[in-house]
C-alpha cells in the first residue's frame, strides 16, 4: 500500500482482540509516556529560566524575549526535515539521542553560570539546540504512541499524553522559577537530571519502533513534500490548524506578560511558578475531559468555541496586575485549549498513515506553532513600548477577528467530508486485500486441480511395470529344470 495515497495504515495488531491491555498495565505506552513527561518537564523548568536569567540581569523585557525566540526558532525551521527524519530513522533511537544532547547542552549553561560566564549568545545557542531536540523527541513519541496503544484506546492515550503536557508545565515552570530564586544555575541543572532520566525510561520500552529501509528512502525533500501534500488535501485539518497558528502567536506574545508585571511591581521571580501552576491545572483538567468534550460537542464545536472564550479573557488580562487573578485567567484560556488538544490530536492521529505520522505531525506543528518565535519577538517589543495592559488589550482585539473567522467558516461541513473522504481511503485497501485473497484462493484452488490427475496417474504408473513382470515370471516357472 503506498502512503502517497494518503490512506490509513492498519490499526496496531492489538485493537483486532478483544480485551485489549488497560493503558495502566502497559509497560511499554507507560515507558514512553514517562520518558516524554522527564523531558518535559525539564524543559519546561529551563524554558521559564532562560527569560528570568535575562531579565533579572539587564532589565529588559527584549532580552528575555531574545531567549524565548531563540528557543521558538526551531518551530519555524527544524520541523518539517525532523518530522521526515523521525519517519525515516529509528524512533526509540531518536529520542535517546535528543534526550541525552539535551541533557549535555543544559549542563553547558549550569557550568557557564556557575563560573559568571553567561552571555546572550551561549544562552540563545542553548536555548536554540534544546528547542531543536526537543521537537525531534516530541516527533518521535508522537509518532510511537499508535504503536503501543489500540486504536480503541487512542482517545485515552493521547488525553493522557496532554495531560502529562499539562502537568509538566504545571510543575517545571514553578520549579523552575523557585530553582532560579534559590540559585541561578539550580534549574538548568534540574533540566539535565530529568532529561538523562527520561533517557533511561525510553531505554525501558521493548517495541522495536523501527525506521524505513534504506531501499524505500528517497531524498529529504520529496518526502517532506509528501506530507505536506497529504495535509493540503485534508481541507477541514488545514482550516483549523491555520486558526489556532494564530491564537498560539498571540498566547506566545503574552507569555512574558506576567513576568513582566511582576518585575515591574517588584515581586519575587518565583511568583512566575505560582502562576504557571494555576495555568497548569486548568490545562490538565481541560485534558482530561478532551474526550468527553469531543463527544458532547464535537471537534468543529471546540475550535469555534475556544476562539471565543479567548477572545473574552485575553483582554481581561489588561484589567488586573493581581498575580492571582492572571493565574485564574489563564488558567482558564489553558482549560479549554486542553480539550481542542485531545480533540485535534486524536484526528490526526487516527487519520494519518503511520510512514507519515512524523512528517504530517510535523507540518501541523509548523503551521500551528511555528510562528511563536515571532510571537515571542512581538511580545518583548509590545511590552517595552506599550506596557503590559495595552498589549493585553490589542492581542485581545486579534483573537476577536481569529473568532470571527472561525465563525465564519464552515468546519462542521468540512469535517463531515473529510470523514467521508477518510472512510473511503480506508475502504479501498480493504476491498484490494479482499480481491487479493480471493485471487490467492483461486490459483491455490487451481494449482490443487492440475495436481489431482497426476495423483491419480501415479498408481496406474506403479502397477504397469508390476504387470510386465507377471508374464515373465510366468514363463520362468514353465521352464523345464
Amino acid at each position: 500500500m503506498s502512503v502517497t495515497d494518503g490512506r490509513t495504515a492498519p490499526a496496531h495488531p492489538r485493537a483486532k482482540g478483544p480485551d485489549p491491555v488497560p493503558l495502566r498495565r502497559n509497560r511499554d505506552y507507560l515507558m514512553l509516556w514517562s520518558g516524554a513527561g522527564l523531558t518535559l518537564l525539564g524543559s519546561r523548568a529551563t524554558s521559564v529560566a532562560y527569560p528570568l536569567l535575562l531579565i533579572w540581569s539587564t532589565g529588559s523585557a527584549a532580552a528575555g524575549a531574545m531567549a524565548a525566540f531563540a528557543a521558538q526558532l526551531p518551530h519555524l525551521i527544524v520541523q518539517l526535515p525532523a518530522g521526515a527524519l523521525v519517519d525515516r530513522w529509528n524512533r526509540r533511537r531518536t529520542m535517546l539521542v535528543c534526550s541525552a544532547g539535551c541533557a549535555v547542552s543544559t549542563a553547558s549553561v549550569v557550568l557557564a553560570v556557575a563560573v559568571g560566564q553567561v552571555h546572550l549568545a551561549h544562552l540563545a545557542v542553548a536555548a536554540f539546540v534544546e528547542g531543536s531536540l526537543m521537537v525531534c523527541h516530541r516527533l518521535a513519541e508522537r509518532a510511537c504512541v499508535r504503536q503501543v496503544v489500540p486504536v480503541s484506546q487512542l482517545t485515552a492515550a493521547l488525553a493522557g499524553n496532554e495531560a502529562r503536557g499539562r502537568a509538566a508545565g504545571l510543575l517545571g515552570q514553578p520549579l523552575g522559577s523557585a530553582a532560579f530564586a534559590a540559585a541561578r544555575w539550580s534549574p538548568f541543572l534540574l533540566g539535565s537530571v530529568t532529561h538523562l532520566l527520561s533517557l533511561l525510561a525510553v531505554l525501558c520500552v521493548r517495541a522495536p519502533f523501527g525506521g524505513r529501509p534504506a531501499a524505500e528512502r528517497r531524498r529529504l525533500g520529496p518526502e517532506i513534500a509528501e506530507g505536506l501534500r497529504w495535509l493540503w488535501r485534508r481541507r477541514f485539518l488545514r482550516r483549523i490548524t491555520l486558526l489556532i497558528s494564530g491564537s498560539n502567536v498571540i498566547f506566545q506574545a503574552l507569555a512574558l506578560l506576567p513576568a513582566f508585571v511582576l518585575y515591574e511591581d517588584g515581586l519575587s521571580p518565583a511568583t512566575v511558578g505560582v502562576i504557571a501552576a494555576i495555568s497548569g491545572a486548568g490545562g490538565a483538567v481541560g485534558a482530561l475531559c478532551g474526550g468527553w468534550a469531543t463527544r458532547r460537542i464535537g471537534l468543529a464545536g471546540l475550535v469555534r468555541g475556544a476562539l471565543v472564550v479567548w477572545a473574552l479573557l485575553v483582554p481581561a488580562l489588561a484589567l488586573t496586575r493581581s498575580p492571582l487573578l492572571l493565574g485564574v485567567l489563564l488558567a482558564g484560556m489553558s482549560l479549554v485549549g486542553g480539550a481542542v488538544n485531545v480533540a485535534g490530536g486524536v484526528h490526526q492521529v487516527r487519520t494519518t498513515p503511520d510512514a507519515l505520522q512524523g512528517r504530517v505531525n510535523s507540518a501541523l506543528q509548523l503551521a500551528g506553532s511555528g510562528a511563536n518565535a515571532l510571537g515571542a519577538l512581538a511580545g518583548g517589543v509590545l511590552l517595552d513600548s506599550l506596557g503590559a495592559a495595552r498589549t493585553a488589550a490589542l492581542l485581545g482585539a486579534a483573537m476577536g477577528v481569529l473568532a470571527l473567522v472561525a465563525a465564519a467558516s464552515a468546519l462542521t461541513r468540512l469535517l463531515a467530508a473529510e470523514e467521508e473522504q477518510v472512510a473511503q481511503e480506508q475502504q479501498v485497501p480493504h476491498e484490494q486485500q479482499l480481491s487479493q485473497q480471493q485471487h490467492a484462493s483461486q490459483q491455490q484452488h487451481a494449482s490443487q486441480q492440475q495436481q489431482q490427475p497426476a495423483r491419480e496417474q501415479e498408481p496406474a504408473r506403479e502397477q504397469e511395470p508390476a504387470r510386465e513382470q507377471e508374464p515373465a515370471r510366468e514363463q520362468e516357472g514353465e521352464r523345464p529344470s
